[in-house]
């Protein structure tokens, strides 16, 4: 959101972020304690339990095969329904053994990047004596430059993207619980983030003590007038939605030319000799999919993240509405004793769009998990479209949490106001074609 001059911002201020992340990190490790930990134990000791109770009924089956009491064919008798409802219950124990131990390290990990960025920028930018602040404000008080930010973080993002296959190899090894390699497979990509962080923490230098004065408005046509940073940030998200539309005309393209359950039974297409149906995350996830394990339960981590987008939405809308409000006066009951002031009713919406974005990528994680152990994987056709057109919604949605934080300490510390509210405007101008994004992919990918 940056912006030049404004009021000059003391070393202690920068130090209220290490607090903050303190608070994150504790939680997170709190979070994965239970969750992965305490709760994913106990899942998984019920799973090892299922599965050896399957062995047991399958080797049943088995010998009865063997003993010619009943053929491998039939379908319809007792052996075979116990055996088969056994290897569901068994399916059924190692997704919620997944579904906790994911969850818990999902959320460990997004405490320890959160806390890294709040950690970074504070100690960075609190290594300056605050003499040296006072001098630098002094001769450019109103004055817009140039930043290294912007260089900076796309050299992180160039060393991230070029490790990421094996860092998404090695997030694999940590989350089915196995170490072997996952130190040089994650190297080059926290190197990147690493750099992405300093390029950031740059950045809320830069911007922290913008109160309003000052903003740049453009003078050529066609945005002649307006903000430059609101036309800027028109122009990015008019960028973003050819993006998307590649994964979207990419998707449809291939879409039409595989032989799917549904085109099948209508009589739209045919197998050839030793060709299979084509199967889509949606037959998976929906109830009745072509796979047959879908149901209700498969399907609501994505209606869920849904609704988290559209609330989150809202939440920031209240922020600037609150922001650029003249008198505001809190709500009475539970909510004013939750938003006594505007700037905690600013702080604590701005916290709760930063838990329903957190709890997406969560809910992510963990369904791609399920799918990836139902066989779903992105090493096939259907899956590396699906993988990467959510992927890249997901790391929108992760860069836009990062950009929150800073909202929120900025919130707890100078404060927003109605003179420097355009922050939070352009902010979920993003946010909101983040959400936008989303209802057009979950249709498209999940129920279609």
């Amino acid at each position: 959101m940056g912006g030049g001059g404004g009021s000059d911002v003391k070393n202690a201020v920068w130090m209220r972020a290490l607090i903050m992340a303190g608070i994150i990190l504790g939680v997170a490790v709190v979070s994965y304690v239970g969750l992965g930990v305490v709760v994913a134990n106990m899942k998984h000791h019920t799973w090892e339990e299922e599965e050896i109770h399957y062995d047991e009924v399958k080797a049943t089956w088995q010998a009865e095969v063997d003993a010619g009491n009943i053929s491998s064919a039939d379908e319809t008798n007792a052996f075979y329904e116990a055996k088969e409802a056994a290897h569901h219950h068994e399916i059924e124990a190692h997704l919620s053994y997944l579904t906790y131990r994911v969850a818990g390290l999902a959320v460990l990990f997004v405490g320890i990047i959160f806390a890294a960025f709040l950690s970074i920028s504070g100690i960075l930018n609190s290594s300056q004596a605050d003499e040296h602040h006072d001098d630098h404000h002094g001769h450019d008080e109103h004055e817009h430059h140039g930043s290294a930010s912007p260089i900076i973080f796309s050299f992180g993002c160039l060393l991230f993207l070029l490790g990421f296959p094996d860092f998404a190899d090695g997030l694999h090894g940590l989350m089915m619980g196995s170490t072997k390699g996952t130190i040089g497979d994650l190297a080059v990509s926290m190197m990147g983030l690493t750099i992405v962080t300093v390029g950031i923490a740059n950045w809320w230098r830069e911007d922290l003590p913008f109160v309003g004065y000052g903003e740049q408005l453009a003078t050529s046509d066609p945005f002649a007038g307006q903000h430059i940073r609101k036309a800027g940030i028109w122009v990015f998200l008019m960028s973003e939605v050819m993006v998307f539309a590649t994964f979207f005309s990419s998707y449809l393209r291939m879409r039409t030319e595989w032989c799917t359950k549904w085109a099948f039974d209508d009589g739209k297409c045919t197998l050839d000799p030793g060709e299979n149906l084509a199967m889509t995350a949606s037959d998976y996830l929906r109830p009745g999919g072509a796979a047959g394990t879908g149901d209700f339960w498969t399907m609501l981590p994505g209606a869920v993240n849904t609704f988290a987008l559209i609330i989150s939405s809202y939440t920031i809308v209240l922020a600037l509405k609150i922001a650029k409000s003249h008198d505001y006066k809190a709500p009475s009951g539970f909510l004013g004793s939750l938003m006594p002031t505007k700037k905690a009713a600013i702080r604590n919406y701005l916290i709760i769009t930063l838990a329903l974005g957190t709890m997406f990528i969560v809910l992510k994680l963990v369904e791609w998990s399920h799918l990836i152990a139902e066989g779903f994987t992105i090493g096939t056709e259907q899956g590396s479209i699906f993988y990467v057109a959510t992927g890249a919604h997901g790391v929108h949605v992760f860069a836009g949490l990062l950009v929150m934080l800073y909202m929120i300490f900025k919130a707890d510390t100078v404060e927003w106001s109605e003179e420097n509210a355009q922050g939070i405007e352009y902010f979920g101008l993003y946010w909101h074609f983040v959400d936008l994004a989303w209802v057009v992919i979950f249709p498209a990918f999940y129920l279609y």
